[in-house]
């Protein structure tokens, strides 16, 4: 052999797991047309990885002088199913492999299959005639330790080799061909051991794939059992050059429980579509996407038709994800419901709907099938936005005593930052004043946790230099005319402070305190640069709290509470000056109601009107 192993090995190898020597092994065993396989491991114990050996014998014809050039040869093959290779699978995990075998009835050869491999072997001729066999051994385990314990248990590669032999197995069944793989272990003086044959492989029904998606033949062989729920299991692969190739049709979330499922798929024009190592396929993408997505319809096909419980299920998960995402109905591919992840299920339908709106927003001018599809968009964009608002609200309805005041903080508005009217449009997801209300939405200007005399700042557009340490949580400032440049333009302004959850009446009552200070601060500029200002309190209310409240507040109509007064802020005692202002103090959970309302209201239309959009479009 003149490929360096050690290189070749590295190179082709790089990524694959301890399971290839037994595939391989396993192959190359059926090729020699073996009827029994043994596999025999041995380790001192688990954690002791350096014991490990494994030995696979078989009864195949043996590594005749035409086998033994062939593996001696990298790359000799006879048809595109054999890649060459698979042995330096071996050397992977292996200093050496010695190979024993009789061949041709009084032949025997034994080598070494190591990196320092020659292409050399003994022969001997033995007087009386012997069974053809091929024995591997393989020792001095180059890993520090075992990736997976799994991968020396019987139980486990006994459901592997099934997996990636069903095919093969299935075939030399139908032949019937009687195969048996013995699978031994003795770790830390612990015996195991598994027997697979052609008997434990169950018929398998057949169908037509449709629709086919190549010239040659495509057939879906399958099988369901009922199983207890602790052995559910499901085989979803494609079949290539006799070998299982699992690809992820049905995702775990989706998993039907209580039964045994396999689902193969076969095509001629699959033959040979691997890698070198047969680890990855080699179709294009976008084929191997159009063969999934022919793949998951079949199969849905199959279970609606025997387990139409599942079928059930299904159409209430159509259902819940229609209710959910209201404005992505229509783009939902309905048959993948049940069977790929919600998540790709979501993806999909909102990457159709980003492509009908580029699109829409690229022409140059609508006709009226553009124009209709456009305000169906838009109805579409809004109600993205009112599902995220809802999403915020529900996030609010989660607050609890153990939450602090940053947190509610940042679910209105991020503290320490600022956002302005002309970039409205890209911090739409970033900013909710609209929790406090809907029309504070057009605001000039908002600062999040900013001094007092940053505040004022904005006002005066910086005429005055003024220090405060005071930070009002929230601060809105909005124009009279946002186009108005004149220096004498007026503004209105809403001062917000908000409390945690789970403070005392005394604690709560700072709050009026706070907004009685911020009034002061901005009185002085009252008529001048403000034109009115609102003062918010948002605090969760407790009975003694109220009382306080109920003495010399107003209690407004709100679906919470809400207590509002007209006081008079004095700014100074002789002579005495002093402006009215609003002052509203709000349960916390009053503000978050009455946004859940509004946002309610708003979803219910859009909903009713997608319904109607699409009642000819969805499946039933």
């Amino acid at each position: 052999m003149r490929v360096k192993l050690s290189k070749a090995v590295k190179m082709f190898f790089g990524n694959s797991s301890l399971e290839m020597i037994y595939f391989e092994a396993i192959a190359n065993a059926l090729d020699a047309n073996a009827t029994n396989i043994n596999i025999n491991i041995y380790a001192e114990n688990y954690t002791l990885p350096a014991t490990l050996t494994v030995s696979i014998e078989d009864n195949g014809i043996g590594f005749t002088d035409e086998k033994f050039k062939k593996f001696s040869n990298l790359f000799d093959v006879d048809e595109t199913s054999h890649k060459g290779i698979g042995r330096l699978a071996y050397l992977c995990y292996f200093d050496k492999v010695l190979v024993e075998s009789n061949y041709d009835k009084y032949y025997h050869r034994s080598f070494e299959f190591s990196d320092g491999f020659d292409g050399e072997s003994s022969i001997t001729k033995v007087n009386e005639e012997r069974a053809s066999n091929a024995k591997l051994s393989m020792s001095g385990y180059t890993l520090s330790k075992l990736a997976n314990y799994n991968y020396i248990q019987p139980s486990y590669l006994k459901e592997k080799i099934l997996e990636k032999f069903y095919p093969r197995l299935y075939k030399l069944k139908q032949a019937r061909e009687q195969i048996a793989i013995s699978i031994s272990a003795t770790i830390d003086k612990k015996e195991a051991k598994e027997v697979l044959s052609t008997q434990d492989i169950p018929e398998l029904k057949i169908i037509k794939a449709e629709p086919p998606f190549g010239l040659l033949s495509n057939e879906i062989y399958y099988r369901i059992d009922e199983t207890p729920m602790s052995q559910n299991k499901i085989i979803t692969a494609i079949s290539i050059d006799d070998r299982n190739h699992s690809v992820d049709v049905i995702a775990k979330e989706n998993l039907p429980s209580g039964y045994n499922m396999v689902f193969l798929l076969f095509s001629d024009s699959f033959n040979g579509q691997v890698d070198i190592t047969r680890e990855n396929i080699l179709l294009p993408d976008t084929y191997k996407e159009q063969i999934k997505k022919i793949f998951r319809k079949n199969i849905a096909r199959i279970i609606n038709q025997e387990l139409p419980q599942i079928q059930e299920r299904n159409k209430e998960m159509k259902k819940d994800i229609i209710d959910r995402f209201p404005h992505l109905n229509g783009y939902f591919e309905y048959e993948d419901i049940g069977y790929a992840s919600r998540k790709d299920i979501l993806k999909t339908a909102q990457d159709k709907f980003f492509k009908d709106q580029q699109e829409i927003l690229e022409a140059t001018q609508l006709d009226d099938e553009q124009y209709k599809e456009s305000m169906e968009l838009s109805s579409r964009a809004l109600t993205e936005y009112i599902l995220f608002r809802q999403i915020i609200i529900n996030r609010l309805k989660e607050i609890n005593r153990g939450d602090s005041e940053s947190t509610i903080h940042n679910l209105i508005v991020p503290m320490k930052e600022q956002f302005k009217s002309g970039t409205l449009q890209n911090d739409l997801y970033r900013n909710n004043v609209w929790v406090l209300d809907d029309k504070y939405m057009t605001y000039d200007t908002v600062l999040s946790d900013e001094e007092m005399s940053d505040v004022i700042n904005v006002i005066t557009d910086g005429e005055k230099d003024e220090k405060d340490d005071g930070r009002p949580d929230i601060a809105l400032i909005f124009s009279d005319n946002p186009n108005d440049e004149q220096s004498d333009k007026k503004v209105n302004v809403v001062i917000v402070e908000l409390k945690k959850k789970g403070l005392s009446a005394e604690l709560n009552s700072i709050v009026e305190m706070q907004l009685e200070k911020r009034a002061r601060k901005l009185m002085q500029y009252y008529k001048n640069k403000i034109q009115q200002i609102w003062f918010y309190g948002i605090v969760e209310f407790n009975d003694e709290y109220e009382l306080h409240l109920a003495s010399d507040y107003h209690r407004l109509f709100s679906i919470g509470k809400v207590y509002y007064k007209e006081k008079d802020i004095v700014l100074q005692q002789t002579p005495k000056i002093s402006f009215p202002v609003s002052m509203f103090i709000m349960d916390f959970d009053a503000v978050v109601k009455d946004a859940d309302v509004r946002n309610s209201t708003f979803l219910n239309i859009i909903k009713n009107k997608f319904k109607v959009l699409e009642k000819d479009k969805t499946i039933e």
